[in-house]
């Protein structure tokens, strides 16, 4: 499975487990450390994404298309 593959089935994954209406968290990690926290909030069907930079306050984007937020994630973990 490619990483891409891999990326879409974790936030699919994170959609269908937020059906009871909570949103649901995911962390991508390179080796250990955290990159960034993906939370979907299905009361708006929006991802959020919280991009961690090394001594910098966390940056969020919001998305409502998968592939985008797939195409931000796997840039982040490269």
């Amino acid at each position: 499975m490619s990483q891409l593959q891999g990326i879409i089935t974790r936030l699919k994954n994170l959609q269908e487990q937020s059906k009871d209406g909570e949103p649901m968290q995911r962390f991508f990690e390179v080796n250990g450390e955290r990159k960034c926290q993906v939370t979907y909030q299905p009361k708006n069907e929006m991802f959020e994404l919280e991009v961690y930079h090394d001594k910098e306050k966390p940056k969020r984007y919001q998305f409502d298309n998968i592939d985008m937020i797939t195409i931000e994630i796997f840039d982040l973990i490269q």
